[in-house]
């Protein structure tokens, strides 16, 4: 299948090989390196989600790209569509704020949330800024989210990774492609690698 590919590969010396596989080293690093960027930039973790499920149609449907920022001095406002994370969940979920309420510094929040963390509340960090507890519901769902709190009682602001900000339709449908069917994201990746160190230029 790669005959003609395997052929080049031998014709190539050692130094152009190490050469590109350097070339290629360094486009994942720059890729790596914007991501960070951007998750500076935005003040989130995942700037950038893909939605995965139907429960937030007809605002977002599966595949669409989402545009995230988390300003850490905004306060959120019911009708905001958010991306939370709850601890000990491996995917973020999308849905929008139905109910928040302020409670002030001086209050220690755990009281309403039931979070087992033995962390105190940190009033020094941005200290002009209430803490929220938010309430949120697909706007597909017939119920709110308790039931995915994984026993909070509300979310924190410290749960959320991003307000969305703008999207891009079915997009993201290569993301979910890739991780539905594992064998097609080594293919794309090792046909990349392999043509980065074949090619000649």
């Amino acid at each position: 299948m790669f005959t003609e590919e395997l052929k080049a590969f031998r014709r190539l010396g050692f130094r152009h090989v190490l050469l590109q596989v350097l070339n290629f080293a360094s486009v994942i690093a720059s890729g790596l390196m914007i991501w960070k960027g951007l998750g500076i930039v935005t003040n989130s973790e995942s700037p950038i989600v893909v939605v995965l499920s139907g429960s937030m149609e007809p605002a977002f449907y599966r595949g669409d790209l989402l545009f995230l920022t988390n300003p850490s001095s905004e306060q959120y406002k019911t009708g905001d569509i958010t991306v939370y994370k709850i601890p000990g969940a491996e995917i973020p979920i999308v849905h929008r704020v139905m109910e928040t309420h302020d409670v002030p510094k001086s209050i220690d929040i755990r009281k309403y949330t039931k979070s087992k963390s033995k962390s105190k509340p940190q009033p020094g960090e941005d200290s002009k800024q209430d803490n929220q507890l938010l309430l949120t519901k697909g706007d597909n769902n017939y119920v709110d989210d308790i039931e995915l709190y994984q026993g909070l009682e509300w979310l924190e602001k410290k749960h959320i990774v991003g307000k969305v900000r703008g999207f891009l339709p079915y997009v993201g449908y290569v993301t979910i492609a890739m991780n539905d069917f594992p064998q097609l994201k080594y293919a794309l990746l090792g046909g990349l690698g392999l043509l980065a160190l074949i090619q000649r230029e």
